[in-house]
């Protein structure tokens, strides 16, 4: 971001219609001095980079207020915490009364009409059912016409409906503006229900937590706890900040973090993430983030900030409703004029005209896209699986390979014994425990592997009397026994000890054992596959997707591993680099590819990706440059989140060719003579409520569990 330019999130208080934030934003993004400006519709919010904020501020609720007169902009210097729910018929309430009112009149127009045929009584029953109904969206269209804003949806409703009044189609006129606000009503009704559902599922953040001052307890503001506060959970609470046990014992689920539905048991010491549920026991907990920086704001953070972040199916239906508005609005004034020029018939063609006015407003399809991407990013979300945007979803959806780094994403990371053998007179445990005795001052992984195992199995060990490490073979120790070798084959052979008793295994780092200059035994340590990750891959190839592994690791191991769990290409002894160069060979073959790593040194090829994945457990910077983060470690959430991709993709799809076929369907019988404003106005606001519930579907799929 050049010098001197700041980003800045700004709330966007009573924005109603979708098609008008693409407005705002894009007259916003052509303000001087503004570097980039996104509105996210689902989330109400302006995102704005920019230098000069302060100054441009006013510019901003100017635009916004010219485009919906009853948007505010506020700037979100401080998160409010208050997740006390909107009431959709209280907010609507207005609205009601009159639909109430106009809906009565109506009836009673209806009513009057067959009663006393051609009476002045109907038409003044009519135009004060119009009036009730439809004043506010005229001079709403006034006053825009005035503003420049033409192709608005209340001047197209207005123009509809007045020009029904013209051609003396009362009836139709009332009926349809009365349809039309239900249809904004429900629309409204359903939009705020989707954002709030989709809201709860991310928003862990608590209102209050408990703070511990000597033997009291009392209630303060989330926001006001402070790092080194004491804080009490009681069972069945969330765990409201970032923090360390300091008191008490017990198991919390964390899967409303992670997706990881196993219970983890927690202590003394132990650091827990915010967002979790405290299951049994009373916890103290000290406070090491304040709420601002603690799990539950992260995660809705990456959630918003990925709203944020467009899909190019978003931009391209945004783009597509600029030029649609016009081009239908030009076909039905061509259609009110020429058939009338060579028919006569003035009344039908006019009729048939304004039905376009109706359909011809963009919100079903404006709305419904950038709701359904932020349905999946919030469905995501409740796995423990952060998506950093709608262009990771839609990239994600199309991949056809998924490449996997093996140490930390197939396998734990953490070697363990796996197998001692003894090739002579000494004991599994005495073998075990010499190997231990040398490796005892040992950093390598392998070594604190075999200390640890014996420790495990309460054996004494005792530190030689002198050891040597030889570089890259292993180490040479002295008791009062006698000298041990405990190293690789490499090691034996530069002292001269026959190995001709020993055949190499398959899978797994071998260290041979050697007493007084014959070969003793051997131990096999190994990293753990992960438990899930045969059934992992085994769901990744039911979606048609190719799995290969990367890795820096033996050849023999990585084939050993990728044998066990089903993967089917496997490349090993990579720097890198060359991972870089065989993802892009990979690419080559079989199409867009996903690479999931946790190292630093994946930074590199996870960037390279079509899309990278990083485990939430793995280095930050392999975090910083994933595309998707899994929270939780496991395997399982690769296939979930192709999953939910796939899944979004084709929801955005549907709503698409839905609020396009029904349009056009509705013109074409228009023309034909078939369709009347009723059916007009259900192609605009109904299409658009069966869209908005249609995008919420993902939050609901029945999903198969992370473990």
């Amino acid at each position: 971001m050049p010098e001197g330019v700041e980003k800045r999130v700004y709330i966007l208080e009573n924005l109603g219609c979708a098609n008008c934030a693409a407005k705002m934003e894009r007259q916003i993004r052509e303000l001087p001095g503004v570097e980039m400006a996104t509105i996210t519709f689902a989330t109400k919010q302006l995102i704005v980079a920019a230098d000069n904020q302060e100054k441009l501020l006013p510019e901003f609720r100017r635009i916004c207020a010219s485009i919906e007169e009853a948007v505010i902009v506020t700037p979100r210097e401080d998160r409010s915490v208050n997740k006390k729910k909107e009431n959709p018929l209280e907010e609507n309430k207005k609205d009601i009364l009159a639909i109430a009112v106009g809906a009565v009149l109506f009836i009673a127009g209806q009513i009057a009409s067959h009663m006393l045929p051609g009476s002045w009584i109907v038409s003044i029953v009519f135009v004060a059912a119009y009036v009730i109904l439809g004043l506010e969206i005229v001079w709403t269209a006034v006053r825009n016409l005035a503003k420049g804003h033409v192709f608005d949806e209340n001047f197209l409703m207005s123009v509809a409906t007045l020009a029904a009044f013209a051609i003396g189609d009362f009836a139709e006129a009332v009926g349809v503006m009365l349809f039309y606000r239900v249809g904004e009503v429900f629309e409204e009704i359903a939009v705020s229900r989707s954002r709030s559902q989709i809201m709860e599922a991310v928003d862990l953040r608590p209102e209050v937590v408990n703070l511990v001052k000597g033997d009291e307890v009392k209630s303060i503001p989330a926001q006001d706890a402070k790092v080194g506060d004491i804080i009490l959970i009681r069972p069945g609470d969330r765990i409201p900040l970032d923090g360390k046990v300091i008191e008490g014992r017990s198991q919390i689920d964390t899967s409303p973090v992670t997706g990881e539905p196993v219970p983890v048991s927690v202590f003394p010491g132990k650091e827990i993430y915010s967002g979790c549920v405290n299951d049994l026991g009373v916890l103290k907990l000290e406070v090491q983030k304040p709420l601002g920086e603690s799990m539950v704001t992260r995660i809705l953070d990456s959630v918003e900030n990925a709203a944020a972040s467009k899909p190019k199916i978003d931009r391209f239906i945004t783009r597509f409703a600029r030029i649609y508005t016009p081009v239908v609005v030009f076909a039905a004034i061509l259609t009110a004029v020429i058939p009338s020029l060579i028919t006569g018939n003035w009344n039908y063609w006019i009729y048939t005209a304004i039905t376009f006015l109706v359909i011809s407003c963009p919100c079903a399809l404006v709305l419904s896209v950038p709701l359904a991407f932020f349905s999946g990013i919030g469905a995501g979300s409740r796995q423990g699986i952060l998506f950093k945007g709608g262009i990771a979803i839609e990239a994600l959806k199309d991949i056809k390979a998924v490449v996997m780094d093996k140490t930390g994403t197939i396998t734990k990371g953490n070697f363990v014994v796996q197998r001692v053998e003894s090739l002579g007179r000494l004991t599994e445990k005495q073998i075990l425990t010499m190997a231990a005795d040398c490796e005892l001052n040992s950093t390598h992984p392998i070594g604190t592997s075999i200390v640890a195992a014996a420790k495990e199995k309460g054996l004494g060990l005792v530190r030689p009397l002198e050891a040597e490490e030889i570089s890259g073979k292993g180490i040479r120790a002295v008791f009062p026994e006698g000298t041990v070798l405990c190293g690789n084959r490499g090691l034996l052979e530069l002292y001269g000890i026959d190995t001709n008793d020993y055949e190499a295994g398959i899978y797994g780092t071998e260290v041979l054992l050697a007493v007084d200059g014959k070969l003793a035994g051997y131990l096999v340590v190994a990293d753990v596959i992960k438990e899930e990750a045969t059934d992992a891959v085994s769901r990744m190839k039911s979606q048609n997707l190719v799995t290969a592994m990367l890795t820096g690791d033996a050849k023999d191991n990585a084939i050993a591993v990728a044998k066990k769990t089903g993967i089917d290409e496997v490349h090993a002894q990579l720097l890198p680099q060359e991972k870089l160069e065989h993802l892009q060979k990979i690419r080559e073959q079989y199409g867009s590819v996903m690479f999931v790593g946790d190292g630093i040194n994946d930074a590199p090829v996870l960037a390279g990706a079509d899309v990278g994945a990083a485990m939430g457990n793995g280095a930050d910077a392999a975090i910083e440059a994933a595309d998707v983060v899994f929270m939780t470690s496991s395997m399982n959430a690769i296939p979930e989140a192709v999953k939910i991709a796939r899944q979004t993709g084709k929801i955005a799809m549907q709503n698409v060719a839905f609020a396009l076929i029904i349009k056009f369907l509705i013109m074409i019988l228009g023309i034909m003579g078939y369709a009347n404003m009723w059916m007009a106005v259900f192609a605009d606001t109904g299409v658009a409520m069966l869209c908005v519930m249609n995008s919420i579907r993902v939050l609901y799929t029945q999903k198969e569990r992370i473990k």
